[in-house]
């Protein structure tokens, strides 16, 4: 073989990337896609698979086309979306719907249903998971109950990236990851499907992949068809694949126990991996790709993220390109919008909210509004309410009276499309009070998919050679006159909840019966 390429492939929820690297990292070709969210009613969210399938052969192809030789590429790995519900397939493994996807909080009833008749501390001790509509199998009860027609039609629920996986090798599995990341019906003590938990909620079993595998295993090769798609004139090994969350801590180079980084995406993680059995239902646990039957990935997660200055861009600037992201930037800078807007806080909550607050009653809120308020007081107010958003989790994850992490947070590695905004560091480093570190490439989810192409490869043997692939550029650094500021702010911020909750639950009841 000439030198080897590793192709990874990242569909996630707004769109899809893909990257073609050399073995020292080296990006080589890069192509992108985006699409929307069907939201069909408020606090619903939902995905077609063929519009990912089509971006991933999209993005796959336009990659591969850079290079005359493709014997040259060694081998490729998708991760995807956390796609809530899977991909519900019928016996011919066609989709019967739209997936429920991760952000959709429909399932609250079902919540509720399982908490009374299951109780939480069963799932804890089986699943290392709690109970939320978050979940997908939460998800696939709301289906169950309300459309039993599509029901009746499941034969196989797949995560996003294992379909697409079968639908160009031929090969029905998934990785150790994704299912964990299910939540109530994986074992986390065995690693596998638990037949108990299945039984109890009433999912079936046997529609679930039992062909399970660590991420970067190679399960097969492109099918003629997928060939022919992508223009290759030979077979291509694919490997099993992972939740894009996962892929993208590894491209943050988040290899050892206690490495801990923020994701920020359409939504917001913060997460670290340890070796101990997950043992708190109101954070999210996995197992992790490095070694998924002894180590584990737990995160809090916000909903909303980078959503906002994309909800922002779209109804107050008419588009979400990058110019307008630019303009709102330049906005700032120009008007010198202070720390704290001018005293105006913004809740983050406009699908629900997930840790620590896990209500799906809870919505987006500004405080604080006079006629002194401009446009640019709003924005910053809304980039400064996703830092506050990292800081609260990160306190209910690490503080000894509400976590149990252990683990002492002394800079913060940042990925995802937000980090390329300055000034959103530099809000991260002043509410924080943390150095905020970010990667050289702006690659993200698609550099760990390469990187687990080139383990499955046999390329790669030590995980730990993700630091030769990734590059910090230097920190920012906060302004420590800035952070006494924000620490009364985010005073302020972490009361407004708790003071509107039961508002929002009446609004919430209010919207119901309309």
């Amino acid at each position: 073989m000439s030198t080897p390429i590793f192709i990874g492939c990242d569909i996630g929820t707004s769109g899809t990337k893909a990257v073609a690297v050399n073995l020292q990292g080296k990006i080589l070709a890069q192509s992108a896609v985006t699409y929307d969210v069907l939201k069909p009613q408020n606090n619903w969210a939902e995905q077609n698979p063929e519009a990912w399938l089509d971006a991933a052969v999209c993005t796959l192809r336009q990659v591969i086309a850079e290079f005359s030789d493709d014997k040259s590429i060694a081998s490729i790995c998708i991760s995807a979306l956390y796609g809530g519900t899977g991909v519900m397939c019928d016996e011919q493994m066609e989709s019967i719907r739209p997936v429920i996807i991760w952000m959709d909080r429909r399932a609250e009833e079902e919540s509720h249903e399982i908490r009374d008749s299951l109780g939480e501390d069963r799932l804890l001790e089986v699943t290392g998971n709690g109970v939320d509509s978050y979940f997908g199998y939460t998800k696939l009860l709301w289906v169950k109950k309300h459309e039993p027609e599509n029901w009746a039609q499941i034969c196989h629920i797949l995560p996003v990236h294992s379909y697409i996986v079968y639908k160009m090798t031929g090969v029905l599995c998934t990785d150790y990851c994704s299912a964990g990341n299910v939540g109530g019906i994986y074992d986390y003590r065995t690693h596998a499907w638990s037949e108990e938990m299945c039984e109890k909620l009433g999912i079936p079993y046997e529609a679930l992949p039992h062909n399970l595998h660590n991420p970067g295993d190679i399960i097969g090769t492109l099918n003629g068809e997928y060939q022919k798609r992508l223009g290759l004139a030979s077979p291509v090994p694919i490997c099993a694949g992972t939740v894009d969350c996962i892929a993208a801590m590894l491209s943050a180079s988040i290899v050892r126990p206690g490495d801990n980084a923020a994701v920020l995406g359409t939504s917001l993680n913060w997460g670290y991996i340890h070796g101990r059995k997950p043992d708190d239902p109101n954070l999210v646990s996995m197992p992790y790709c490095i070694d998924p039957e002894h180590l584990s990935y737990t995160y809090g997660g916000a909903s909303t993220a980078g959503a906002l200055p994309r909800w922002f861009a779209l109804n107050f600037c008419g588009d979400d390109s990058g110019k307008s992201y630019d303009d709102l930037e330049q906005m700032l800078r120009e008007q010198k919008t202070p720390p704290g807007s001018g005293g105006l806080i913004a809740l983050p909550y406009f699908m629900g909210e997930r840790t620590p607050v896990w209500d799906e009653k809870a919505t987006g809120v500004l405080f604080g509004l006079t006629l002194a308020h401009t446009k640019a007081h709003i924005y910053q107010a809304v980039l400064e309410s996703v830092a506050y958003s990292l800081l609260h989790i990160m306190e209910s994850m690490t503080n000894s009276d509400e976590g149990s992490s252990g683990i002492a947070i002394e800079r913060i590695i940042l990925v995802g499309g937000g980090a390329r905004s300055a000034i959103w560091k530099q809000i991260f480093a002043d509410v924080t009070g943390l150095a905020v570190y970010t990667p050289a490439t702006e690659i993200e989810a698609p550099l760990g998919d390469a990187f687990l192409a080139a383990v499955g490869a046999g390329f790669i043997t030590d995980f730990d050679c993700i630091h030769t692939w990734v590059t910090m550029n230097p920190p920012v650094l906060p302004n420590k006159e800035n952070h006494e500021l924000y620490k009364k702010y985010f005073a302020i911020y972490k009361k407004l909840y708790p003071a509107l909750k039961e508002l929002m639950a009446e609004r919430s009841e209010l919207l119901s019966t309309l």
